[in-house]
């Protein structure tokens, strides 16, 4: 994806800056360990270089030393300033104190107490603004300039490039062998730009693997664009890689680093936690897994190169309340689990004789409701898998032909969020529902402002709430709209700013939940 222009980078000096970055008064040479029962399971030589191992628990730690350690007295007398939702909140805060510079974080007031605590123990002080990234960083920029303090961006500038850099030193330094390729998480493009700039020049057939997942993806949609573009909306899940916009200046590293683009799905990312700690026994953030998840999803597409691969695990700043969350996803995103709805004769023994149709496969969960009148039921079931996608696609059509009606719905979001935990009854027939699946901000109020926002002139009819421990909340909310007056309650509902998907037509809300 390179390209030859006259805006382009000089690698050259930016590899001569990371050979000289100041980053170990404060970072550790991390190992680069190889991954020998992954290896043996994809068949190629996977190494994981790992960042999750930094006293702050990521990489982030590099590139805020190298930039405070740059400044001068003068600078450091006036103090620093960052904007953050945790890791370089807490790489800034280190930095600062061993320094012996004043700093201030601005984080979102959507930001888990845990990472809160984690900065102010770190000896800064914190202030909570607005629901994003983006709102804090605005803050911390505007608190720059009236102040005189220095801000230090996460990753679009040069000195923090340059630390980040300093990981593909190691990389190059610790295996054995050139590698073939190293896949690089991505979210502001600090960390890729360093690795690249330092890859490229030293190695120019290594190839740099851009990895994002689907509902971030803001480098491979400025690099398809040709130019710096802004995403819509950002799913949070992977907060770490959680960015609405690439750097101007990583992005100009990018284009001439950067080899192919991967994005893969939160279902993928859980299960590539699940792979790295069962190989290393550590439980890493979604985004920490996200470099292995796009290795896992290349390799079986075929799209991998063979040798010797490495895949950064960035970082380890996980919740504890999210990991339930990464854990019930796992499986499904390693096609270990399938979820699927089938429909039962209402009927004495009907369930038994379901069960032993199933060849004592193993049931993960059985969901259903007794619906009075009625001469079917519908059923939501989990089953381990051994055999993947090609096993649920057999075993959908084995049930079909046994005369059980049969839904997979392994992929269905809103099923997978919500449906699991709430199958039961139906709405009245008499009176028309509309069902919308939103994101809410994670803060006090964010009920009461939609709430408001709409009036209580619709009757809420159904309202499921799920949250684990990241910056927004899953809900599901159904509206009676006896008028059938859908244009003005859309309209109520976007005054709300919260982002909304109308799912009043998905087959898992028609099968168990409509009327």
């Amino acid at each position: 994806m390179s390209s030859q222009n006259n805006n382009n980078i000089d690698l050259d000096a930016l590899c001569a800056r990371i050979d000289s970055a100041n980053v170990y008064a404060l970072a550790r040479r991390t190992p680069l360990e190889f991954a020998a029962a992954l290896s043996a399971q994809y068949g190629r030589n996977i190494w994981l270089k790992r960042e999750d191992l930094q006293d702050v628990f990521s990489f982030k730690i590099r590139g805020a030393t190298n930039r405070i350690s740059a400044m001068s007295d003068a600078e450091r007398a006036r103090g620093v300033c960052a904007a953050s939702a945790g890791n370089h909140a807490q790489g800034v805060a280190a930095a600062a104190a061993y320094y012996k510079t004043d700093a201030l974080i601005f984080m979102p007031v959507t930001t888990p107490d845990i990472k809160v605590k984690a900065v102010e123990t770190g000896g800064a002080k914190t202030r909570l603004v607005g629901d994003s990234y983006d709102e804090a960083c605005m803050a911390a920029i505007e608190y720059a300039k009236q102040s005189g303090a220095v801000f230090i961006h996460p990753f679009d500038e040069i000195e923090v490039i340059a630390g980040q850099g300093t990981v593909a030193k190691e990389i190059f330094e610790q295996i054995p062998r050139t590698p073939s390729a190293i896949y690089v998480c991505v979210g502001g493009g600090g960390l890729i730009s360093g690795i690249g700039a330092w890859a490229k020049t030293k190695s120019p057939d290594t190839q740099i693997v851009s990895c994002e997942p689907v509902g971030a993806a803001t480098l491979q949609t400025s690099l398809a664009n040709g130019c710096v573009t802004p995403l819509d909306k950002i799913d949070g899940f992977a907060d770490g890689v959680a960015v609405k916009q690439i750097g101007a200046l990583t992005y100009k590293i990018c284009e001439q680093v950067v080899d192919r683009c991967v994005t893969v799905t939160n279902d993928e990312i859980s299960a590539a936690v699940k792979a790295i700690f069962e190989t290393t026994r550590t439980v890493v953030e979604p985004a920490g897994a996200l470099a292995l998840a796009c290795l896992i999803k290349d390799i079986r597409a075929g799209a991998a190169p063979q040798g010797d691969i490495v895949v950064t695990v960035s970082g380890a700043n996980v919740n504890f309340d999210r990991i339930g969350h990464i854990v019930e996803r796992a499986e499904l995103g390693a096609d270990r689990e399938m979820l699927f709805a089938a429909t039962l004769p209402e009927e004495r023994g009907a369930f038994e004789r379901f069960v032993a149709f199933l060849h004592g496969r193993a049931v993960s969960e059985f969901n259903y409701r007794f619906a009075d009148g009625q001469d079917e039921a519908r059923i939501l079931v989990g089953l381990k898998l051994s055999g993947g996608e090609a096993e649920a696609k057999a075993l959908t059509q084995e049930l079909d032909a046994g005369g059980y009606d049969t839904v997979d719905l392994s992929r269905d979001r809103l099923a997978k969020r919500h449906l699991r935990h709430m199958v039961g009854g139906r709405a009245s027939r008499d009176v028309d529902e509309a069902l919308y699946r939103f994101e809410f901000p994670e803060r006090p109020g964010a009920l009461m402002d939609f709430l408001t926002a709409i009036g209580g002139k619709w009757n809420i009819s159904l309202f499921h709430y799920r949250n684990h421990g990241s910056a927004e909340g899953q809900v599901l909310c159904g509206f009676q709209i006896p008028n059938a007056d859908i244009e003005a309650l859309e309209t109520a509902l976007q005054s709300t700013g919260y982002p909304m998907t109308n799912e009043s037509d998905n087959a898992a809300f028609k099968m168990f939940l409509r009327a």
